[in-house]
C-alpha cells in the first residue's frame, strides 16, 4: 500500500485529491455515490474484550463494639473481579480471541488433578433440553436427584459452599465437597456387590470376573514368550553347530539338531547330553 492512506471513510476525499492533482483525469463513477451514502462504520478491527474472573463471596459483618444491643451478625455478599493480565503478544496474536475465564475452571482443574481416573468413567451427556441445570441443587451434599454422580458434583458442590456460606475457604469447601462425593462412591459400590450377589443366588452367571480374565491373558502371553524363546534357542544352537561344523549328539549335523532336542514340561529345552538353561 506504500504511504497511501485506504481507510474506508477517506476513500472519497483521496479520489477527490488524485483528480484535482492530475494524477487521474476522471472521477471515478462512484464518487457521488459514496458522498450521498458514506460507509456506516470504520472498517477497522478492534482489539478483543478483555474477560475479567469473577468470585463470589459470602462475609460475616459483627456488629460495632460500642453498640448497647445485641445484635445477631449480619452476612453480605462480596463480588471480587479479577482482570486478566496483559501479556505481550505478537503480532499475528494481537486480534485473536482472548480466552473466557470462570471460578469453576480452577476448581475442576483441582479436582481431576486429584482423581485423574474419574475421567475414565463413562458419562452420560445427553440432555433433553439446554437449562437442565436450573434443575439441580446441591444445597443438600453433592448428590443432585436430576444428576449423575461424577467429578462435576463435586465442583458445583463446592462452588455452592464457597458462594452461600459465610467465610468458608476453598479447601475447606473441597474437603467438606470431596467427603460427601466419596461417600456416596461407597454406597454404589456396596449397592453394584449386593445387587450381584442377589443375582447370582437366583443363578444368574456373569462369566469370569476381571481378575480372571487378567490371569488368562498374562498366561497366554506368557506361553506365547516361552514357545518363541524355546525355538529361538533352537535356531541360534543350530547355527552355532552349522559355523563350526560340529556333529550334535543325537543327529548328525545341524539339520538333525532337531532330534536331539527335547522339551521339558517345565519350560527348559534340553537334549542328549547336554540342556540349554
Amino acid at each position: 500500500m506504500g504511504r497511501l492512506n485506504l481507510a474506508a471513510l477517506r476513500v472519497r476525499r483521496r479520489a477527490i485529491a488524485d483528480f484535482e492533482t492530475g494524477r487521474t483525469r476522471m472521477k471515478p463513477i462512484w464518487l457521488e455515490v459514496v458522498a450521498d451514502i458514506p460507509p456506516a462504520q470504520i472498517f477497522t478491527r478492534q482489539q478483543p474484550i478483555q474477560h475479567p474472573l469473577t468470585k463470589i463471596r459470602t462475609k460475616t459483618i459483627s456488629p460495632p463494639s460500642n453498640s448497647d444491643s445485641q445484635l445477631p451478625p449480619r452476612t453480605s455478599t462480596e463480588v471480587t473481579t479479577i482482570k486478566p493480565t496483559r501479556s505481550k503478544k505478537r503480532a499475528s496474536q494481537v486480534f485473536q480471541p482472548v480466552p473466557i475465564r470462570y471460578e469453576e475452571d480452577e476448581l475442576r482443574k483441582q479436582f481431576y488433578s486429584d482423581h485423574p481416573w474419574e475421567l475414565a468413567r463413562p458419562r452420560v451427556v445427553l440432555e433433553t433440553s439446554g437449562d437442565n441445570y436450573t434443575h439441580r441443587d446441591y444445597s443438600r451434599n453433592v448428590r443432585s436427584p436430576s444428576a449423575q454422580l461424577n467429578g462435576e458434583s463435586v465442583v458445583q458442590r463446592q462452588l455452592y459452599l464457597l458462594h452461600n456460606v459465610p467465610d468458608i475457604k476453598e479447601s475447606q469447601a473441597y474437603d467438606m465437597a470431596r467427603k460427601e462425593f466419596y461417600a456416596h462412591r461407597l454406597r454404589e459400590e456396596i449397592e453394584r456387590r449386593v445387587a450381584a450377589e442377589e443375582a447370582e443366588a437366583v443363578g444368574a452367571d456373569f462369566g469370569p470376573s476381571i481378575n480372571q480374565r487378567s490371569i488368562e491373558l498374562e498366561n497366554k502371553t506368557y506361553d506365547e514368550w516361552a514357545r518363541w524363546s524355546r525355538q529361538t534357542v533352537i535356531e541360534n544352537m543350530q547355527k552355532s553347530a552349522a559355523f563350526t561344523g560340529q556333529m550334535l549328539e543325537g543327529g548328525g549335523g545341524a539339520g538333525g539338531f532337531g532330534d536331539a532336542v527335547a522339551q521339558g514340561s517345565d519350560g527348559q529345552v534340553g537334549g542328549k547330553g547336554f540342556a540349554v538353561q
